[in-house]
């Protein structure tokens, strides 16, 4: 329990260096670069979170065969095979995103150049998580986020373009790659304990990614339809209230991060889950609580303007809490590789565009819709798995009835 909890804190520390870094690029983007020029940053920005998704994807498919003692041949093939496909997809996205965003031929070609790097970053995380070495891990987190941000800030500094300022970013990436799988290879590997006579397909990775796709999916659905569904002026207290969201979505992540190689483990999986579940759910009673009780503070500190999300600013916590929970639960079934259960988490999501189009016209009723969407989404993936687990279990059980 103690190198858990060790691992924990040391991949939240790491972790949050990473997040605080890519939002700090924003501040001196909107203050040095035109409006238009941060407009079109941001944007590209955003489209990356999409293009980000099988880096996401292959760094739990990779976690959970290294668990199982797959050869590193394997994870480098797999790893090879995706950042080729995301290549082919960046490629191809190009000119969908300049036609719909309106964004520059330089801009977005720099910004889609880190995509497959992105990959090679995620593959040498995983194998990190894989074997369990959190201290390690956690300052590859810290050390890419600053990595990935610190020359854009520069470049944007000494009046750079937004061009510019993604060029450097994905050279900031390319230098992370680099010192990702220097920091993997010199911690040595565990002996192989898998035949390797099957290898990692990309099908793999594409389960994996639609899992993290509707995770993704689910915690911005609400802020995307918020200007069509409130109006602009709506929309940006509503935006204000997102950040609880977000908070308290990241701010347990390194739980999941840490206990996953034990989600993995068929004799741990079931008790490794109850405890992520446990601690999730201390945390999310002490943010939804803070989150009243310091609510008054926000006009303070943002404006009177934004007064409206006082009494509410507790349902955006309760939001982001549920979808933490989501996340493990999700991890979880990627560890297990029964991904068919994210689902009912797309299910959920069509339920909740369905209802925001045609009821969440609040800020009020917008905020509860997500909440209750969330929370709904949360309870039934908990009760998928554990049912899995107990179908998993007969199974066998009645094998081993058999086999005597």
């Amino acid at each position: 329990m103690a190198r858990v909890m060790a691992g924990v804190g040391g991949v939240a520390a790491g972790t949050m260096v990473a997040n605080i870094c890519g939002y700090l690029i924003h501040l001196p983007a909107a203050r040095w670069l035109s409006e238009s020029s941060y407009g079109e940053f941001a944007v590209l920005l955003q489209t990356m979170l999409v293009l980000g998704v099988p880096a996401l994807a292959l760094q739990v498919v990779i976690a959970r065969e290294v668990v199982h003692g797959r050869p590193i041949a394997d994870l480098v093939s797999i790893t090879i095979r995706t950042a080729a496909a995301v290549l082919g997809a960046a490629v191809i996205a190009v000119p969908i995103v300049m036609w719909i965003a309106d964004t520059g031929l330089a801009s977005t070609i720099a910004a889609f150049a880190t995509a497959p790097l992105l990959v090679l970053i995620s593959a040498g995380q995983g194998i990190l998580q894989g074997r369990q070495q959190f201290s390690l891990l956690s300052w590859v987190l810290a050390g890419v986020g600053a990595a990935r941000t610190v020359p854009g800030i520069v470049v944007i500094a000494v009046g750079g373009s937004a061009a510019g300022a993604l060029a450097a970013t994905a050279v900031g990436a390319a230098v992370s790659a680099a010192g990702v799988w220097v920091a993997v290879s010199r911690t040595g590997s565990e002996p192989d304990r898998h035949p390797g006579t099957r290898a990692i397909a990309l099908t793999m990775v594409l389960r994996a990614s639609q899992v993290q796709l509707v995770l993704i999916a689910l915690s911005s659905v609400d802020l995307l339809l918020s200007r069509p569904v409130l109006g602009e002026q709506d929309a940006g207290v509503y935006a204000l209230g997102t950040i609880a969201t977000k908070a308290a979505f990241w701010l347990p992540q390194a739980i999941g991060v840490v206990l996953f190689p034990q989600f993995a483990d068929t004799a741990r999986s079931s008790a490794a889950l109850r405890t992520a579940v446990g601690w999730l759910l201390a945390i999310a009673v002490t943010v939804v609580g803070g989150a009243a009780i310091l609510a008054p503070l926000a006009p303070v500190l943002v404006g009177d303007e934004y007064r409206a999300v006082v009494p509410i600013l507790w349902i955006f916590a309760l939001t982001g809490s549920a979808l933490s929970i989501l996340q493990v639960g999700l991890l979880a079934a990627i560890a297990r590789d029964q991904t068919l259960i994210a689902a009912l988490s797309w299910l959920v999501l069509v339920v909740e565009v369905v209802i925001i189009v045609a009821w969440a016209h609040s800020i009020t009723t917008l905020a509860l819709t997500a909440a209750g969407c969330a929370v709904i989404g949360t309870a039934l993936t908990l009760v998928a798995l554990r049912f899995s687990t107990s179908m998993t279990r007969r199974r066998l059980s009645g094998s081993r009835t058999v086999d005597a």
